[in-house]
């Protein structure tokens, strides 16, 4: 399986191998050392060798671009005139992703739950596993460490779960985000100004329907291929969509990532225990270090920066937690579940442009005309054609509280619902092919 991961991402690039390797060997030097020692001191200076060293690969990789071009302007607007070497840098396919993964081994090599550093293969097949090498999601060391435990139940219903995970994956990439694209990038397209409003809201909500169909598409796709290799990877989404507060969609939506930041950012500064602006202030650092984590661009800083005012502001308002469980799930199509679900669209506005000018000129359309269009009226139909029998099935599934709900139904219904998957996957296929959305972070 190391070699199959090796092989998996070399195949992209062979050259980047090396900086996968080096980051494995740094980090596995520190979790053996760590296991040796009693010293806090040292075990300190450790864990921030490893943290350097990681933030070096990722900082050089993904934001020298950014910070050298920023801070050339401003250097610029002070009346220098700075020349500063120019790279051409290309990112690793993964990076963010393997580097918080093996991160993950610090905590573990603290706590001494595990000896982190018996095993050097263990190891390097934890941080370069393939399935969630490139997107996800980011595993807790707790979970590979059984990476050859069985999947519980009947062989049939063991098979069955693979099959459906599979088959609404391909749905939700192929046929969902895939043929939505073509709306989101035609609405999105930077050569397009003063749009009506009313195709802004089509292509924000083709967008939204596109990056969750295409990124929970890929985090199923790992946990299908796992679950046939016996390795059980945990859920990344939990029909994100249907939150009625900031927070509870933060615990639907990319959880692998959104539990990651709130262990290893906002509990280490401080998280809620030092008074109300202590605590505004943490949200708000950890909202700026996620948005910024996805991308070396002023637009994905805005988007954390409109995720932390969208906790700050519900914790002001005492309605950071609506209700309990049961009332969430009765009213996820209440006033409540609708607002969060367009304060989160008008998030992705700044997710999806190509510049903060952009993302800026669209918000402000919004408070144009909503006659529709011919091309909104168009849009709107794929979009309900595509992402209605999705979104029924996930709000049943999100009403019962089970992810499993389709395997508890009759045979007769599930053979329908494959019929219908399969259908769609031979009639409707993308007039053009789309990357996965999260290969770029």
């Amino acid at each position: 399986m190391l070699v199959a991961s090796y092989v998996f991402y070399g195949y992209w690039d062979w050259k980047f191998l090396g900086l996968l390797f080096a980051a494995t060997l740094v980090d596995y030097y520190v979790s053996t050392r760590m296991a040796d020692t009693q010293s806090k001191s040292r075990r300190r200076r450790l864990i921030v060798l490893s943290v350097v060293a990681n933030l070096t690969f990722l900082g050089f990789f993904k934001y020298y671009g950014f910070f050298v071009r920023e801070l050339g302007e401003l250097l610029t607007s002070l009346g220098f005139q700075p020349h500063f070497p120019v790279l051409k840098i290309i990112l690793p396919v993964g990076i963010s992703f393997y580097t918080f993964q093996s991160d993950e081994l610090h905590d573990r090599c603290v706590s001494r739950a595990h000896q982190a550093g018996e095993d050097f293969f263990n190891f390097a097949l934890f941080v370069s596993y393939f399935p969630q090498l490139v997107a996800g999601p980011i595993e807790r060391p707790a979970r590979p460490a059984s990476h050859r435990s069985k999947a519980s139940g009947s062989t049939g219903t063991v098979t069955s779960r693979k099959a459906s995970i599979m088959c609404w994956w391909l749905f939700k990439k192929v046929v969902l985000a895939d043929n939505v694209a073509l709306i989101a990038n035609h609405v999105f397209d930077s050569s397009r100004t003063g749009l009506p409003a009313v195709e802004v809201v089509v292509g924000v909500l083709a967008f939204s329907l596109q990056i969750y169909g295409d990124f929970s598409g890929y985090s199923s796709i790992a946990q299908g291929v796992s679950r046939w290799m016996g390795i059980g990877l945990s859920y990344n989404f939990r029909m994100p969509y249907f939150s009625r507060s900031p927070s509870e969609f933060w615990q639907r939506w990319h959880i692998s990532l959104s539990s990651w930041l709130r262990d290893y950012l906002y509990i280490s500064l401080g998280g809620n225990r030092r008074g109300n602006m202590r605590t505004y202030v943490n949200l708000m650092l950890t909202m700026l270090l996620g948005g910024l984590w996805h991308g070396a661009s002023w637009t994905f800083v805005f988007w954390g920066a409109w995720h932390g005012l969208l906790l700050v502001g519900y914790r002001m308002a005492g309605v950071e937690t609506i209700g309990d469980a049961q009332g969430r799930i009765a009213c996820g199509l209440c006033l409540p579940g609708r607002l969060m679900f367009a304060l989160v669209c008008i998030g992705w506005i700044f997710f999806r442009a190509d510049s903060l000018a952009q993302a800026l000129d669209m918000i402000a359309s919004l408070a144009g005309s909503y006659r529709p269009t011919e091309y909104s009226a168009y849009a709107a139909g794929l979009l309900l054609f595509f992402a209605a029998p999705l979104l029924v099935f996930e709000w049943l599934v999100y009403r019962a509280g089970d992810m499993l709900l389709f395997l508890r139904q009759s045979r007769f219904v599930q053979y329908l619902g494959y019929a219908y998957l399969l259908v769609m996957l031979m009639v409707f296929p993308p007039l053009t092919q789309q990357i996965f959305i999260y290969f770029q972070f």
